[in-house]
């Protein structure tokens, strides 16, 4: 048995959420690798909306395990809010949320440090969520953090040790903070956790495997905000990409089956970097108002702009997607034409590859294609498609060499069409 991969493509905020929660129905497990309370995945169903920040978003089939793997940063206070709001609207936890002993913590101090850099950064700040990821992530490569596992070993003073450290650091930096609330709900959370199954992820993980029991991973953010490729340094503090799910959860590479790439029909980004296509005029306004493109986490407004080809397939060769699913078709149903990047000019040169660094300078080289100009909310099948829209899709297939699976086409799990059989 092989693990599936389900992550974004673009930077963050494609809808994996929901396109998770329609896939969960084939799979036993549903297992989150990386990032933390700075991702927020909404889904829609029956008349109700739901942000998952931590928790997996299998979190809603009664009979699926979901695991929060090693590679997550965990900030108790969050997710004790989180758990118990699912928990009140008929959502159980406790039997089926296990928690890695190995996922790191997210101190209160850790987002007092995230508010003091991006301060001290000034017009440089990468403009971060201030959740304390960055921070969390920072202490566990230089081998200063606390983990899960730690609430059960000598937790009180590994805590008193770790906090003195962040408090040196405030203090050099001259930030002026208030730890007592954030510091009370969070030790409250470290008491809620312990009501959890508190597991050695990477042994569980591979023992249902054996078992035979179908896995779906599910990455945060989006490829073009990775550590490593994404564009640098305006990115996360993990590994969004494929490989993610190997080290986030101690999986064998050899144990990878189908990558499921998510995407938008448009592409978004929140917060500071570069963002080749992107629109500053009212067709950008559109695309934001049609598509309520605001944070679900932080309620930020997302830059918006037309679909950035050469970013993308990048990111299939990064990740070796062998699925593509294609989010907010919708969206762009009143427009006349749908543009698409086909290449970058930099200077002189035209290139259709993703360089070592994008800037401002970089002009994107657009086709354009007739759009579609039909509501496609109430669509069921694909057989409904108008002709313009097969020809968007067939396009998107033919320049980035995979097939769209499944196109969303609304909010709502029900507006998800599959397009081709699965096995």
């Amino acid at each position: 048995m092989k693990v599936d991969v389900l992550l974004g493509l673009q930077w963050g905020d494609e809808g994996k959420g929901k396109v998770v929660d329609v896939l969960t129905p084939r799979y036993d497990v549903v297992a989150r690798f990386q990032g933390g309370p700075n991702a927020g995945h909404t889904l829609e169903f029956e008349g109700q909306k739901y942000v998952l920040r931590s928790i997996p978003s299998g979190i809603f089939q009664g009979d699926k395990i979901n695991i929060i793997g090693n590679g997550v940063v965990l900030d108790p206070a969050l997710f004790k809010a989180e758990a118990e709001a699912l928990e009140a609207s008929g959502h159980p936890l406790k039997e089926r949320l296990h928690i890695s002993k190995k996922a790191h913590l997210i101190l209160p101090t850790h987002r007092v440090l995230d508010a003091a850099y991006e301060a001290a950064k000034g017009d440089a700040k990468v403009g971060t969520t201030g959740k304390g990821i960055g921070p969390t992530y920072t202490d566990k490569v230089s081998r200063n953090g606390l983990r899960v596992g730690d609430v059960l070993h000598n937790f009180e003073e590994k805590y008193a040790a770790a906090k003195a450290r962040h408090e040196q650091i405030l203090k050099s930096l001259d930030f002026k903070y208030d730890l007592t609330e954030i510091e009370k709900a969070w030790m409250e959370g470290i008491e809620y956790i312990k009501q959890f199954q508190l597991i050695d992820s990477e042994v569980e993980v591979n023992n249902l495997l054996y078992q035979d029991r179908s896995i779906l991973c599910e990455g945060a953010q989006g490829t073009m905000l990775d550590i490593d490729f994404g564009s640098y340094p305006f990115v996360t503090s993990s590994n969004t990409v494929c490989a993610g799910a190997c080290t986030g959860l101690g999986i064998a590479p050899n144990r990878i089956g189908e990558v499921y790439g998510i995407f938008k029909a448009y592409c978004t980004r929140v917060g500071s970097g570069p963002f080749p296509t992107e629109l500053f005029d009212e067709t950008g306004d559109k695309i934001c108002t049609i598509g309520h493109e605001f944070g679900s986490v932080t309620g930020r407004k997302r830059r918006c702009g037309w679909i950035d080809l050469v970013a993308l397939k990048y990111s299939i060769m990064i990740n070796g997607v062998t699925k593509l699913i294609m989010m907010k078709s919708d969206v762009l149903d009143t427009f006349d034409t749908i543009k698409a990047c086909v290449a970058y000019k930099i200077g002189n040169e035209e290139i259709d590859y993703f360089p070592y660094e994008i800037d401002d300078t970089v002009e994107p080289i657009y086709v354009e294609l007739p759009g579609w100009q039909t509501d496609m909310t109430k669509m069921q099948s694909e057989d409904e498609f108008p002709e313009e829209f097969n020809a968007y899709l067939s396009f998107l297939e033919e320049q980035l060499g995979v097939q769209i699976n499944i196109v969303s086409v609304g909010p709502d799990r029900d507006q998800t069409i599959l397009r081709y059989t699965e096995e």
